[in-house]
């Protein structure tokens, strides 16, 4: 399942739409909004209006799911949901710095407006990924979520001004952009919600999980 920790049912539609095209049938995926929550997750505060919707989705669906990945780039309360289950969680920031990071020598977060930066920041210093990677966003920023060419002109700054050889598309609105993004930039860009997948369906086919002795101790 993956958790999309919104409300708009729009992008919902869209992630949903991209992950049954990398399935291809060989497992199932089903998005789900989050009722309550913001529209869009631009503050600590819409974080916090999506706790309770969230934890919702996951204790309703525990038993119906192999693994959960929360869609969204500031991974809100991911660790609250690897808390909560015992099946393996994944958020889509977080699985994506970690492919970047096996893929080139330096990547770029892409993101839409100067707010995020910070936020994407911590993110990077929490992950252990400082000094390999980098949030950028151009003096424009990016009107749309969507929008192809401000992304690609933000991205293709971030190759030639900061050095990246990968690049994260943050927001996980974005997906299904990468392979076009890939084909002008030249480098291997990142779709936050597939790199989410490749971890999550790869840890349900090990068989392991989030560990509950200390940390994300389960208590329920």
């Amino acid at each position: 399942m993956i958790i999309n920790p919104n409300s708009d049912l729009e992008m919902t539609a869209i992630i949903q739409s991209n992950v049954e095209k990398y399935a291809k049938g060989e497992f199932e995926v089903v998005c789900k909004a989050t009722l309550g929550a913001s529209k869009f997750i631009g503050s600590y505060e819409d974080i916090s209006k999506s706790v309770t919707g969230m934890k919702e989705l996951v204790y309703k669906n525990e038993k119906d799911f192999d693994g959960f990945i929360i869609a969204c780039g500031a991974d809100p309360n991911l660790d609250l949901i690897k808390e909560i289950t015992v099946k393996p969680v994944v958020g889509i920031a977080e699985a994506s710095m970690k492919i970047a990071s096996m893929l080139g020598h330096r990547f770029a977060i892409i993101q839409t407006t100067k707010r995020f930066v910070p936020n994407k920041e911590a993110l990077i210093y929490k992950y252990h990924m400082e000094g390999l990677g980098f949030a950028k966003v151009s003096k424009k920023g990016i009107s749309n979520y969507r929008n192809e060419e401000e992304i690609f002109n933000t991205a293709k700054l971030a190759i030639e001004e900061d050095g990246a050889e990968v690049i994260i598309l943050s927001c996980a609105g974005m997906t299904g952009l990468d392979r076009i993004l890939e084909k002008k930039l030249g480098v291997p860009v990142l779709d936050g919600v597939i790199c989410g997948l490749i971890i999550v369906t790869g840890l349900i086919k090990y068989g392991v999980s989030t560990s509950k002795i200390g940390r994300f101790k389960l208590r329920r």
